[in-house]
């Protein structure tokens, strides 16, 4: 048997094959790395120590594939960098890097297929111009700890995701940074997903749902994005403790969501046009909306102890978001607290329980920390505005004045 590695590495690896345990194995770069990979025993581990490791690189059974310092995957700008198609892997400590950027045939720096069930990839770095990881409907992953790069002379559209799920159940996303990518985290038809403890910026969205259930967002962490936290068509989401810091457009956008639950999220500083805190000028927006939560056509969804502060819009209801609870938010120093036009009155409290308005003018006669008289974040001047822009030429009118 003739393998392309010194002849005493080859030699533990073999023993330890016979005694049916598993082995390790230390590499440099003169090693034919694809051949160590198909050679390797069931749960090895190859250790790639520092140096270029050139090409596309596929494994098929479960093993570790660990690196030490500056160990890195170069895949030649073609194609995916790893790509796993066996459960049980583990990717761990390396560098990926320059791996395609065809959208179409989904290149990425890690490509992990339907049948590679509980793949761990940990603490590796990430640049390249594609998708940073792609979980195609492999159950159980978990992606944790990695820093995932754009390329940012590409325009925004034309790069890939750091973290997509497409099919994928059962998933941990935790404690990864990405930067410079199109979306952060995108999920699609994913269900049962945890996402926990994520910092994303300088991006399109930070964390962006589609068609997904059932899916738990928690101390996620976004600033510098156009929308901090994109919910569509989604429901039966957890969002709690996640942060929007200095977000365009929107902080949370919830499009199509029914019975979730929005509660004690931050969001402070989303502003509208074009600002020089972005590192990328080509995620900030010319007319940017500036509202802290957007809520589009959603239902029976329930938001409560949210922080809304010092944006241009604090929450803005609209095209059937009707039977939403509301209690416990704190609206703090917005320029506009609220915009709301609908058929219905909008219920502002649940159970007795009411939210916080920097701009209350009331008063609290019994001290019980509970306003005597009802706060009304708007008046019947802006419920016209809103729905009829044309009329502020009347503003300095007699019927203005009256209303």
């Amino acid at each position: 048997m003739t393998w392309p590695c010194r002849a005493l590495a080859c030699w533990i690896l073999l023993t330890t094959q016979q005694a049916g345990l598993a082995a390790e194995r230390s590499l440099t770069p003169q090693d034919d790395l694809q051949r160590c990979i198909d050679q390797a025993a069931t749960g090895d581990t190859l250790i790639l120590g520092p140096g270029l490791y050139s090409g596309n690189f596929v494994i098929s059974h479960r093993l570790s594939l660990r690196g030490e310092p500056q160990a890195i995957i170069d895949a030649g700008g073609r194609g995916h960098a790893l790509r796993i198609r066996a459960p049980g892997v583990r990717i761990s400590g390396l560098r990926i890097e320059h791996w395609g950027q065809d959208l179409s045939t989904l290149d990425a720096g890690v490509f992990i297929e339907a049948g590679a069930g509980q793949v761990e990839i940990r603490d590796n770095h990430l640049h390249g111009g594609g998708f940073g990881i792609w979980l195609d409907g492999a159950p159980d992953a978990r992606i944790i700890g990695n820093r995932i790069r754009g390329q940012r002379e590409l325009r925004s559209s034309d790069r890939g995701n750091g973290i997509h799920l497409s099919g994928a159940q059962g998933a941990l996303i935790q404690g990864n940074d990405i930067a410079g990518v199109r979306d952060g985290l995108y999920i699609e038809s994913s269900h049962h997903n945890r996402l926990i403890g994520n910092l994303l910026h300088e991006l399109r969205f930070g964390i962006h749902y589609m068609y997904a259930y059932s899916n738990e967002l928690r101390h996620n962490h976004t600033r510098n994005t156009r929308t901090g936290y994109a919910l569509m068509q989604s429901k039966h989401l957890d969002v709690r403790h996640n942060r929007s810091e200095n977000d365009r457009n929107y902080g949370i956008l919830m499009n199509y969501i029914t019975d979730s639950t929005i509660s004690h999220n931050r969001i402070e500083g989303v502003r509208s046009g074009l600002s020089s805190t972005f590192v990328d000028s080509q995620t900030a927006v010319t007319g940017a909306a500036g509202k802290a939560l957007f809520i589009y056509n959603s239902l029976f969804n329930r938001i409560s102890d949210n922080l809304l502060a010092n944006s241009d819009l604090g929450i803005h209801l609209t095209a059937g978001s009707e039977d939403n609870r509301f209690s416990g938010n704190a609206f703090i120093g917005n320029k506009k607290q609220v915009k709301y036009v609908a058929n219905r009155q909008q219920e502002w409290s649940y159970q007795d329980r009411g939210n916080y308005w920097s701009d209350y003018l009331g008063w609290d006669m019994n001290a019980d920390g509970v306003g005597d008289t009802v706060y009304r974040p708007n008046d019947g001047v802006d419920k016209l505005l809103w729905k009829y822009p044309v009329a502020r030429v009347l503003m300095n009118s007699p019927a203005i004045e009256a209303l």
